[in-house]
């Protein structure tokens, strides 16, 4: 008996304490109900749980609020908002702050998901970005391996610019964020057990150290860009093949998207510019982080 958890987080990550003001929020509240939420709706199997993670601070915001009754009344579709922070580990902090914060959000977030695990033996949590889609068999091929894995996730998948509609296929030389840890449910449950079980796997591209880890088939994720990615453009060098006609048509509706408007949100230019630039650059994973180790009052994006 499992429990399938798609874990968005929504703030809490990074830099600026997870939350860069309500323009922001509101450009990925944007995203994630045009374009997210129909890929959800499009899976062909429908028994998981969308649980999205805030900071503390998002509890009392208006938007937060309204985001959260928009979602309640999808038919089908099951939805738990937490406000303890971020419950995976955060690469962007050192290892001491990074380690302090995941303990102590799994302390104050993990009590609450207990009612909505506790039927199951084992919780798969598959990481599901809130500007990122699924192809609409990805569920189904998820909670079709059996736990005795205890790890997996695609190696490849597209990406698409949501302001344009283009896809092409995406091939990065890591393993991408599109994974799924198998817990047992009192692992999960228990902080300190949650905490030694992913402490080791300390960014996305580490998940494959957990063994046994599956490599699932075929190319089974999306990734959105649309100018307002902290490390993705559409021209990223990871980018494939363009796709046109039938297998572009294929895509957009199995993620939900043929008919759906492109995106339109404020952008800022430079800063997308200024990412364009970056993502080219040799080295960039280290530039990236001389960058975020600057002064905020030097940082232009």
């Amino acid at each position: 008996m499992i429990q399938h958890l798609l874990y968005v987080p929504f703030s809490g990550l990074g830099l600026y304490n997870g939350f860069r003001g309500d323009t922001w929020l509101k450009n990925r509240i944007k995203i994630f109900k045009q374009f997210v939420v129909p890929s959800l709706i499009n899976q062909t199997k429908q028994e998981f749980i969308v649980w999205v993670s805030w900071r503390p601070e998002e509890k009392t915001n208006p938007l937060v609020q309204e985001f959260w009754q928009s979602l309640d009344g999808i038919r089908g579709m099951r939805f738990v908002f937490t406000y303890g922070g971020l419950c995976f580990w955060d690469d962007k902090l050192s290892d001491e702050d990074a380690s302090k914060k995941l303990l102590d959000n799994l302390t104050q977030t993990l009590p609450e998901l207990e009612s909505y695990v506790d039927h199951a033996d084992f919780v798969y949590m598959t990481i599901q970005p809130s500007d990122d889609m699924y192809v609409s068999n990805a569920m189904e091929e998820i909670q079709s391996v059996l736990p005795i894995t205890k790890a997996m996730g695609w190696e490849k998948g597209y990406i698409m610019n949501l302001g344009t509609k283009e896809i092409a296929e995406y091939n990065p030389e890591t393993l991408p964020p599109f994974s799924t840890i198998i817990f047992p449910k009192e692992t999960f449950l228990d902080p300190q057990k949650h905490y030694k079980f992913t402490k080791p796997y300390k960014s996305h591209e580490y998940v494959r150290w957990i063994e046994p880890f599956f490599t699932l088939p075929g190319r089974g994720f999306v990734v959105g860009t649309h100018g307002e990615n902290i490390s993705t453009v559409f021209d990223h060098p990871y980018k494939g093949k363009t796709l046109t006609g039938n297998e572009r048509d294929a895509v957009l509706t199995s993620i939900r998207a043929y008919f759906t408007e492109p995106l339109e949100i404020k952008k800022r230019p430079l800063r997308l510019l200024a990412r364009q630039i970056l993502n080219k650059l040799p080295g960039e994973k280290r530039l990236r982080s001389l960058y975020h180790n600057l002064p905020a009052c030097l940082k232009i994006f």
